[in-house]
């Protein structure tokens, strides 16, 4: 485990925390701790192919202030962890799964809260149905069942097909679009690239609140920056295709007490796939908030409510 500078943000705030290298199996991982180590845990698992600063520190600030320690971290194949070589190392949920709870042991941490969005909810469930004894609470956020394999509805609707009855609703005409368009899009500079992405998150943003692009440019920007290879973000969509056994099994049978954060709004997952999170896990609530997309953390003002959510939950 290897301690490294601390301050790798891109905001300009005066939150500080201690950066560390964990190694979990073949894979090391970057990690980020805020607050008391003798505080209740808080781990941030991010979604599909971004980085572990996509937390803003805003949220950790709010956190650890209200008296929680507060880890964030890179996964495999993003921002400063490691690459992976698919091929000849594929992985699936489950080693992701491996990893949260790595980041935990490699911070001397027996349980934590665990938020997750998106793919990092669908850890999280994983976690809690799996590894129950390391979550105290689950967040999930932006999130689907995690045994729910969208492909066929998402073909469906790129053939103008409408989905079948019993299939949680596709993303959005606009965000299929976005798809489509972000395929023929140029990205030989790196100002087009960063162009692309924005546009994205955009996207991913929803089309009801507003949006503040230049802090997504400077996210992107920094995230470009800081990573050692991007494009090894890619292999999260290959191992997103895989359905083990483990990712099938009942969320009936989570019994961590669970939040439901969804945005109304959600162009990837629709409320519906929220809901069914929410019907599927006993002890869940769900909260859905007017307007939010799939990501927040680009909306003024609903960092705060975020915050202020997972407070309530893990008092």
């Amino acid at each position: 485990m290897d301690y490294v500078r601390s301050g790798d943000r891109y905001g300009a705030g005066m939150l500080t925390g201690e950066e560390k290298f964990v190694r979990r199996g073949h894979v090391r991982l970057w990690t980020e701790r805020f607050g008391h180590p003798d505080h209740p845990t808080v781990l941030l698992i991010m979604g599909t192919s971004t980085q572990g600063i996509g937390w803003p520190d805003e949220l950790v600030e709010a956190l650890v202030d209200s008296g929680r320690q507060v880890i964030r971290f890179d996964h495999r194949d993003t921002g400063r962890s490691d690459s992976v070589d698919f091929t000849a190392h594929p992985y699936a949920l489950a080693d992701l799964a491996a990893d949260a709870a790595g980041v935990l042991d490699g911070h001397g941490v027996t349980a934590a809260h665990v938020v997750g969005t998106s793919l990092g909810a669908a850890i999280g469930q994983w976690l809690a149905l799996h590894q129950a004894s390391r979550v105290r609470t689950l967040t999930a956020m932006a999130s689907s069942p995690m045994g729910n394999n969208p492909g066929p509805a998402w073909a469906r609707a790129m053939a103008g097909q409408p989905p079948a009855a019993d299939e949680l609703p596709p993303p959005t005409a606009w965000f299929l679009g976005h798809l489509m368009d972000a395929a023929k899009a140029p990205r030989a500079t790196a100002r087009q690239r960063v162009d692309a992405d924005v546009r994205t998150w955009r996207v991913l943003n929803g089309s009801v609140l507003p949006f503040d692009e230049p802090a997504a440019r400077r996210f992107v920007e920094h995230c470009h920056q800081r990573a050692d290879n991007l494009a090894a973000a890619a292999n999260h969509d290959l191992a997103g295709r895989r359905w083990d056994r483990d990712r099938r099994a009942a969320l009936s049978g989570i019994t961590a007490a669970t939040l439901v954060l969804h945005g109304s709004d959600d162009p990837l997952f629709p409320p519906a796939h929220g809901e069914a999170v929410a019907a599927q896990i006993p002890t869940a609530r769900l909260e859905i908030v007017p307007g939010m997309g799939h990501h927040p953390f680009f909306s003024p003002g609903l960092t705060e409510r975020i915050a202020g959510s997972i407070i309530r939950h893990t008092s």
